[in-house]
């Protein structure tokens, strides 16, 4: 099982780049406007009508500006988002050594749909799970019972690779899986739990999940 936003596709850059546009458009007195907005995203967890007023309100928008950004944080900044190529090969290669791959990601069905249409990233896996679309969240347990179910499978010798220490990891200590953390430059803070391995990239952490055990 992988998580898609900042594991399989790099969602911070692709805010990034809609704030940089965001700000040109809109905003180009206000030097801090970039700054701002990767802040108050919180890295996708601000919840997006929130995200939306915050926005409105710090800027001032027109009504037809808002509506605009109504419409563009509702399609995930999907537009935006780039694939390390050695991502698809390094599925590919996952799925031609036996191993099932399930997407597991916590949002909205349209949104999180879209993305890895645009992305292709759906001829790369051969499930997925969306939270809205299940009525859980990781790291709800039954989140990923889901998954193993739509994959036709069982969760025994299953792996979760993530970049949240709380949805993804968690998610898997809590049902003793083992799993993969994708840092992102980042150190490990939690205490209670921690991931069977660590990896700089999703690359990396697919091969390290694959060659760790048999599919």
């Amino acid at each position: 099982m992988i998580d898609l936003d900042n594991t399989l596709v790099d969602r911070a850059a692709a805010f990034r780049t809609w704030a940089e546009l965001f700000h040109r458009r809109y905003v180009p007195a206000d030097p801090s406007a970039v700054a701002w907005l990767v802040h108050a995203d919180a890295d996708g967890y601000e919840p997006r009508d929130r995200l939306a007023l915050s926005v409105r309100d710090r800027f001032g928008l027109s009504p037809r500006a808002y509506s605009e950004l109504v419409n563009d944080l509702r399609q995930g900044m999907a537009d935006h988002l780039e694939v390390d190529p050695q991502v698809p090969a390094a599925l590919k290669a996952a799925r031609t050594g036996g191993w099932t791959v399930a997407v597991v990601t916590n949002g909205d069905v349209e949104q999180q749909e879209r993305k890895l249409r645009l992305t292709k990233l759906d001829e790369e896996v051969d499930t997925w799970v969306i939270s809205a679309a299940v009525g859980v969240k990781k790291p709800d347990p039954e989140i990923f019972r889901h998954a193993a179910r739509s994959a036709g499978t069982e969760l025994d010798g299953a792996w979760m690779i993530g970049d949240s220490a709380h949805a993804d990891i968690a998610g898997a200590y809590n049902l003793s899986l083992r799993s993969v953390w994708v840092r992102r430059g980042r150190p490990w803070q939690e205490e209670a739990f921690a991931p069977t391995m660590t990896a700089d990239t999703c690359q990396q952490a697919i091969e390290l999940a694959v060659a760790s055990s048999p599919a």
